[in-house]
């Protein structure tokens, strides 16, 4: 299983990254599958230095906030439009209940727009396991202003678990259980950001999470462009006794079992 960084900025797409998108591929019968966790914005510019646009089976989106899910409109008018033929079925869409009114209310501007030519949208469910190809996806219900789903996946042995926004919660350790990498929300700061609950983990918080799960990765994430990286670093040491990896835009990594 392969995991490239599409856009890992957090909240906003940065100087140096779109907003979040993580592009997630295995082999199997002969090809290549290729599934996309979040569709934030900016991201579908940056996507098409790694796949071909008609090369997507799937798009698991985590939660409704515009920064994870809003290219899904620029991507309607590849798939509509595309004068060359390539797209001859709907592409399925795994998101929390209401995602095919949200992003038909951010598509239309005077007049409502059919997307379901070229989507097909499926609810998450807690714990619900599904299956795109090789990869198994189980979404955990996580703690965030709006209903969102942290999101396991699994393919050949190998485990990714991506929280998406979350502050802590119970269901991280089952997230995150044995992960051979943990892609983690860091977006609060220790110190600056300890009013704000139930939005954003910090190093930290996110630390603890992957440690108390038995995760062997600790990969950052969904850090926005005003806070600096070295704080969430800092954050995560005060827990993680192994490297704290933080990720950018382009970054590939294997998982192997």
């Amino acid at each position: 299983m392969k995991l490239t960084v599409v856009g890992c900025s957090g909240s906003f797409p940065g100087p140096d990254s779109p907003a979040s998108c993580y592009l997630v591929e295995a082999e199997s019968e002969g090809r290549t599958w290729s599934v996309l966790l979040d569709f934030g914005n900016g991201s579908l510019g940056a996507l098409q230095n790694y796949r071909e646009v008609d090369d997507i089976d799937a798009v698991v989106i985590s939660h409704l906030h515009p920064d994870h899910c809003l290219d899904l409109c620029s991507y309607f008018v590849v798939r509509n439009y595309d004068p060359h033929g390539r797209f001859d079925s709907r592409l399925p869409v795994f998101a929390p209940p209401g995602a095919e009114e949200r992003i038909t209310r951010a598509y239309m501007v005077d007049k409502y727009e059919d997307l379901s030519g070229a989507y097909k949208f499926v609810d998450l469910a807690d714990r619900a396991t599904f299956s795109v190809g090789p990869l198994n996806i189980t979404p955990f219900l996580v703690n965030h202003p709006v209903e969102a789903y942290g999101l396991r996946v699994e393919a050949d042995g190998a485990v990714l678990a991506y929280t998406g926004d979350t502050d802590a919660c119970d269901a991280l350790v089952d997230l995150e259980c044995d992960a051979d990498l943990v892609l983690t929300d860091s977006a609060f700061v220790d110190g600056r950001d300890d009013d704000l609950k139930d939005v954003h983990l910090t190093g930290s918080r996110a630390a603890k999470a992957a440690q108390d799960a038995g995760a062997k990765r600790l990969v950052l994430t969904h850090i926005p462009a005003w806070t600096p990286v070295e704080d969430c670093v800092r954050d995560a040491k005060t827990v993680w006794a192994g490297e704290v990896e933080v990720a950018r835009a382009g970054q590939r990594y294997e998982l192997r079992a």
